[in-house]
């Protein structure tokens, strides 16, 4: 049993650590997730710069070795030629398998080799070709990519055209020469200003794309953080609350500690407590104290019953901490037992409070269920002016002065005997129920 318990507190205890840390390890996920697509994402654009660089080059490349070739008719011009047009047909043909339905991603892959992209860097080429196509700036880019594409075939066609005429030896017409240059020269400057319009809409969509990002990324430390203060201020405000509770609920043991469930009243270990204080106190003045018990409480006990009797005792607490000094201490010592400490209270003062109290309880009437009691109490009073008096011989004195009021008749007060100078009151017993 013990340790099914332990292992279930354990589990418990792992549920409710995950619980704390998921917000923050979702937010941590997500912002990686973020820096990753943001490193992806710019990888793949500075791969099509680059790209890019390949291209343009490659096509002046073509133009210049074919414009050699042209006037030289080396063989060698002419393989140089082909060799740097293969870089924009590659890179063709894979645009070309990229917007095929379905994508053929192998001839794209080729392609792109073809093209002199780096192999690391085709996978990202492809990624951002098939799902960020339609970004305005990378649609913008692949448009002036594609109005080359004439261009390329008119250059292809043009080197063939060219290699055929010097199969038979160098041109000798010096206008067709011409106009092969000029029409060469014209190809390179169209090739240029797409190439400048491309390069340029790529930097553009990757200073956006960057600044994008860094807005994300910005967002979500920004979120992360805000979720971290409010974690941790709920976190704060948990503990205030449960030492908040933890506070009330030592309160709350601590005064069950000292007062009287029932009547709310202090009970004996409080009142003890206190007048073993009273009594190390080196203040000038005599103390009172007063105990006292009610004479017919056990009539209305076993008449009417515990909850009857209970409500007794609680009208009983109120009627005694009537008019009572703030420094007076009332309580409960049990059963139908109740003591009033009186500091600075002189033998006269406190035999004149428990007289007025014995009044209080004769002019007192418990009703209940159509039902009325007459209740009195036996008072017994105890002046203490010796303070090297012990807890227990006040105690004593005051209960044996108590013990003799109820031997004497009850419903009176009757003073600690030690004293040849007090007053006993009497008063004459009452009917124990009225009907």
């Amino acid at each position: 049993m013990f340790r099914r318990t332990a292992t279930s507190t354990k589990g418990h205890s792992f549920l409710h650590i995950i619980k704390l840390v998921s917000p923050f390890v979702m937010v941590v996920l997500l912002q990686a997730a973020i820096a990753g697509f943001s490193l992806e994402v710019m990888s793949s654009v500075r791969a099509y710069v680059a790209g890019e660089a390949l291209w343009s080059r490659s096509q002046k490349n073509a133009v210049y070795f074919l414009h050699r070739y042209l006037h030289s008719g080396e063989a060698s011009q002419f393989a140089q030629y082909r060799a740097a047009l293969a870089v924009p047909i590659g890179d063709e043909f894979a645009r070309w398998a990229l917007e095929r339905d379905p994508v053929d991603v192998e001839v794209a892959r080729i392609g792109f080799l073809q093209g002199g992209n780096h192999p690391d860097d085709v996978p990202g080429l492809i990624w951002l070709f098939r799902y960020f196509n339609r970004v305005s700036f990378l649609q913008e880019a692949i448009r002036e990519w594609a109005a080359t594409d004439p261009m390329l075939l008119e250059l292809s066609v043009f080197g063939e055209v060219i290699r055929s005429e010097l199969e038979n030896g160098p041109i000798q017409d010096d206008d067709r020469l011409q106009f092969l240059s000029s029409r060469l020269s014209d190809l390179n400057t169209q090739f240029t200003v797409h190439a400048k319009r491309f390069s340029t809409v790529l930097g553009e969509g990757s200073r956006a794309i960057k600044v994008t990002l860094t807005c994300i990324n910005i967002v979500t430390a920004a979120t992360l953080i805000l979720l971290l203060i409010w974690h941790t201020r709920r976190l704060v405000l948990q503990r205030q609350a449960f030492e908040d509770a933890l506070h009330a609920e030592k309160e709350r043991l601590a005064w069950q500690a000292s007062h009287d469930w029932l009547t709310g009243l202090s009970n004996r270990r409080a009142f003890e407590a206190r007048l073993q204080s009273e009594l190390d106190n080196a203040a000038a003045g005599s103390l009172g104290l007063i105990l006292l018990d009610l004479d017919q409480f056990k009539s209305v006990n076993d008449s009417c019953g515990h909850l009857a009797g209970d409500r007794l005792l609680c009208q009983v607490a109120h009627l005694l901490q009537q008019d009572r000094h703030a420094h007076d201490q009332v309580a409960r010592l049990g059963g139908d037992e109740f003591g009033l400490i009186l500091p600075r209270c002189p033998p006269s003062k406190a035999v004149d409070i428990a007289e007025r109290l014995r009044r209080s309880f004769e002019l007192f009437n418990f009703a209940w269920d159509d039902r009325c009691f007459a209740v009195t109490a036996s008072i017994g009073v105890a002046c203490i002016a010796d303070r090297n008096s012990t807890l227990e011989d006040a105690m004593r004195r005051a209960d044996a002065a108590c013990y003799r009021a109820k031997e004497k008749g009850r419903n009176r007060v009757q003073v600690d005997g030690g004293r040849p100078d007090v007053v006993v009151v009497t008063a004459r017993p009452r009917e124990a129920a009225r009907a």
